[in-house]
């Protein structure tokens, strides 16, 4: 998934729809609810099957990972047309603009992180989109399908005049020791500044051992995080204060924010009209 990043100057002549192609695959948002289903679906094979994330009562029914954002949230699909139906997602985000997150009862990301600084010294709320649930089928974890995520969200953001992205991003596992290499090396090297400087709300904090890193530990800090965050981090992402631990997806979660204006000069393009 370092791709994400890797790849991204190859989007540049991409047109602000939410829709492309690559050989075999295409993307665009989905527009029924048997789509909706779908990436539902394919979200409760990589979570729950994969990773052993724990059903919500009320919310995740078998073979179903669902939550009330979802009526929300846009769901951004990576599809493969030669499969049936029922199996043709291969690839989703959800994406809920600032505009909705009031009807929504607030951002997904507020139940693990108290957003006041952001949403009291960012962009307007309609500026903000949330990016989550991100995952890709087994057998499609490549540069192909990560590329047509993100031509996907590079379009989106253009086309809702959309100033920062944001949301949890995961390091697998609870145990706090185990990630204390990677969450000091970003915490030394891309926190957000003050006023933006989202923190774990206090019930979900995990107790961040002090680690002091020394080059050759910052060298393996870095090799240690999950390609995603790393991909946000050569964009130009902000880290927020601490880190948060979720129980049902037996992660601990960092939050991101990346503001358009932070991302380098050779990927801006994608995110302008």
């Amino acid at each position: 998934m370092s791709l994400l990043a890797e790849n991204f100057q190859n989007f540049a002549q991409m047109p602000a729809i939410i829709s492309g192609r690559a050989p075999g695959l295409e993307v665009r948002l989905a527009n029924n609810p048997r789509e909706i289903e779908a990436a539902q679906r394919l979200r409760y094979r990589v979570f729950y099957e994969e990773m052993g994330a724990v059903p919500m009562d009320g919310e995740s029914r078998p073979g179903i990972d669902r939550d009330h954002f979802d009526d929300w949230c846009d769901h951004l699909l990576v599809i493969d047309p030669g499969l049936p139906e029922e199996h043709s997602v291969v690839g989703t985000y959800r994406l809920m603009p600032g505009s909705r997150q009031a009807a929504a009862g607030g951002f997904y990301s507020a139940s693990e992180f108290d957003l006041t600084p952001l949403l009291a010294n960012g962009p307007r709320a309609e500026r903000l989109l949330e990016c989550g649930r991100s995952c890709v089928a087994a057998g499609y974890r490549t540069s192909r399908t990560v590329q047509l995520l993100w031509r996907g969200i590079a379009a989106y953001m253009a086309d809702h005049d959309i100033e920062a992205m944001f949301g949890c991003a995961s390091l697998p596992g609870t145990d706090i020791q185990q990630h204390a290499g990677p969450l000091a090396f970003m915490h030394q090297h891309a926190l957000a500044p003050a006023s933006l400087r989202v923190s774990a709300l206090p019930e979900h904090a995990a107790d961040l051992p002090e680690t002091r890193l020394s080059c050759d530990g910052r060298r393996s800090a870095l090799k240690a995080l999950p390609p995603l965050i790393k991909a946000y981090l050569r964009l130009g992402a902000w880290i927020g204060e601490g880190a948060a631990t979720d129980r049902q997806f037996r992660t601990t979660d960092v939050f991101v924010l990346l503001p358009v204006t932070r991302i380098p000069a050779r990927y801006h393009a994608y995110f302008d009209r």
